[in-house]
C-alpha cells in the first residue's frame, strides 16, 4: 500500500496529482525548486522539500535530490508527472533500488519505448502499423540518404532519443539531405546527449491522433479512446479534443486494438499513450509511445468519467484494471494557456500576474497553479493553465469554449488566450477540417484578433 506520495514535478500537474492523492486519503510531499516556493502545489501539499536552485538540471532533473527528499520525508512512492524525470529509465530503476514505488512503467519498458527506433521495431513485430523507414538508427549520413532514396521523399529525420520536436527535420529533396541530417544530429546531441537519428517516410498533411492506454502489468491492457492533437505549432500541441472529428467507431476500434497490442507486447503497466499519424484515407501509423501521463489527459477524463491519476496510483499499488469496457460520451476540448505573446512569434512572457480570473459554469474546468500576484519564472515551460470544457456535442463544446475564453482574465503577462479565441472561430477548425500544417498559414495579426 502507498501512504505518502512525493510529487517530483511542478506547476499544474503537481497540484493535479496532489488533489487526487488527498481524495484517496494519501499524504503528499511537494518537491520544489527555489523558483517555485510560492507555487500553489507547494502550498497545498502536506509537506514540501526544496530540492535545489531554479535551473531544472540542478533540481527537477536531479535523481539524487529527489531520492534524498524521499528519504527525509519517508514517502514510499513518487509520481513524476510529465516531463522532467517521468520518462527516465534510470530514475525508475533507482526508485526500485531504494524500494520506492515509481508511479509509472517499469524501467525496462521506459528504456525500450524511449528509443524511437527500438519502439518502432517492437511495434512492427506486434502487428502495429508503422511508417516505412530505417531499421533503427542509421550509422551516418550516407546510410541515412540511402534509406531516404529508397523510401522516397519527403522524409523525416528524427532523433532516436527525446521528443518535443527537437532533433527533427523534414527533408523534401535529396540535395538537402546532408545539411538537414547534420543539423538534426547536432540538435539531438545538445538536447538529449545522443546524436543518433533514424529515417522515416514523411506523411504529408496528416492528423495527429493518440490513444490513451492503461496496462496493469499482469497482461491486461485497456484503451480509453482517442485524443485529437493535430493543432500544433513546431510540433508542440496547443489544443486537444476528444473524440477526434475524423475518427468513427470503426477506426476507433482498429486504432484501439492496435494500441492495446502494442502495449501488451511490452507488458505495459500504468498510463501510456500511443501516438499515431492518420492520413486522409483513414490509414494510421505508429509514431511513438509516451510512457507517462499526458498534458492533455483531462479531455479523456471528461468523456470517460475516469480519474486517470487515481488509476495510475491504483495500478502502482498492484490493483487490476476494471473488467468493463470504457465508454466515451460527449465531447471535450482543452486549450493550453501559455504565458507567451502570440503576436510576437509566441515569445515567452514571464513576469508577475497582476490579475487572474478563471471562468466557471457547468462543464468548465481549469487546471492551474497560477493566481493574482504569482510570479511566472523564466526557467520552465510557459504553460500556466489548461482550460477544459465538456458538452454533449462538438459544436456545443466549441460554443462553451468561446464563452469560457471570454471570461478568462489574465493580466500582467501576455498569454495565448487571444490565439485560442481566434482559433475556435476559424471555419476550418469548426468543421474539423485541419492537419498538422494548419497553423502554417494561420492568420494571426493583432488587428484581426479579438485581444
Amino acid at each position: 500500500m502507498i501512504r505518502k506520495v512525493l510529487i517530483a514535478n511542478r506547476g499544474e500537474i503537481a497540484l493535479r496529482i496532489i488533489r487526487t492523492c488527498h481524495e484517496m486519503g494519501l499524504r503528499t510531499v511537494a518537491a520544489y525548486s527555489t523558483a517555485d516556493r510560492d507555487s500553489l502545489h507547494v502550498r497545498f501539499a502536506d509537506e514540501a522539500v526544496c530540492i535545489g536552485p531554479p535551473l531544472s538540471r540542478e533540481s527537477y532533473l536531479r535523481p539524487d535530490r529527489i531520492i534524498a527528499a524521499l528519504e527525509v520525508t519517508g514517502a514510499d512512492a513518487v509520481h513524476p508527472g510529465y516531463g522532467f524525470l517521468s520518462e527516465n529509465a534510470d530514475f525508475s530503476a533507482i526508485c526500485e533500488d531504494h524500494e520506492v514505488i515509481f508511479i509509472g512503467p517499469r524501467a525496462k519498458t521506459i528504456a525500450m519505448m524511449g528509443d524511437k527506433s527500438v519502439a518502432k521495431e517492437t511495434m512492427r513485430k506486434a502487428g502495429v502499423p508503422v511508417v516505412p523507414g530505417s531499421d533503427g538508427a542509421v550509422p551516418d549520413v550516407k546510410a541515412g540518404k540511402a534509406v531516404a532514396d529508397d523510401i522516397g521523399y519527403p522524409v523525416m529525420v528524427k532523433a532516436s532519443a527525446g521528443g518535443g520536436g527537437r532533433g527533427m527535420r523534414i527533408v523534401r529533396e535529396a540535395s538537402d539531405f546532408a545539411r538537414q541530417f547534420s543539423a538534426a544530429a547536432g540538435e539531438a546531441e545538445a538536447a538529449f546527449g545522443s546524436g543518433d537519428l533514424y529515417i522515416e517516410k514523411y506523411v504529408d498533411r496528416p492528423r495527429h491522433v493518440e490513444i490513451q492506454v492503461f496496462g496493469d502489468g499482469k497482461g491486461r491492457v485497456v484503451h480509453f479512446g482517442e485524443r485529437e492533437c493535430t493543432i500544433q505549432r513546431r510540433h508542440q500541441k496547443l489544443l486537444e479534443e476528444s473524440p477526434s472529428p475524423v475518427v468513427d467507431a470503426a477506426l476507433r476500434a482498429r486504432m484501439g486494438a492496435a494500441a492495446a497490442r502494442g502495449a501488451e507486447a511490452v507488458e505495459y503497466a500504468g498510463a501510456g499513450t500511443m501516438e499515431f499519424l492518420v492520413d486522409a484515407a483513414g490509414d494510421f501509423y505508429f509514431m511513438e509511445m509516451n510512457t507517462r501521463i499526458q498534458v492533455e489527459h483531462p479531455v479523456t477524463e471528461e468523456v470517460t468519467g475516469a480519474d486517470l491519476i487515481e488509476l495510475q496510483i491504483r495500478i502502482a499499488m498492484g490493483e487490476e484494471l476494471p473488467e468493463e469496457d470504457v465508454a466515451m460520451t460527449g465531447h471535450a476540448i482543452e486549450c493550453r494557456i501559455n504565458a507567451e505573446d502570440p503576436f510576437n512569434d509566441f515569445r515567452p512572457s514571464p513576469g508577475v500576474v497582476t490579475a487572474f480570473h478563471t471562468p466557471g459554469g457547468q462543464g468548465v474546468r481549469v487546471d492551474t497553479h497560477a493566481y493574482a500576484g504569482y510570479a511566472i519564472p523564466p526557467y520552465y515551460d510557459s504553460m500556466i493553465a489548461k482550460l477544459i470544457v465538456y458538452a454533449r456535442t462538438r459544436p456545443l463544446a466549441i460554443r462553451k469554449m468561446r464563452r469560457a475564453l471570454s471570461e478568462f482574465v489574465i493580466e500582467g503577462v501576455h498569454t495565448t488566450i487571444p490565439f485560442h479565441r481566434r482559433l475556435i472561430e476559424d471555419p476550418a477548425f469548426q468543421a474539423g477540417e485541419f492537419t498538422t500544417a494548419f497553423l502554417d498559414t494561420f492568420d494571426l495579426t493583432p488587428e484581426k484578433t479579438d485581444a
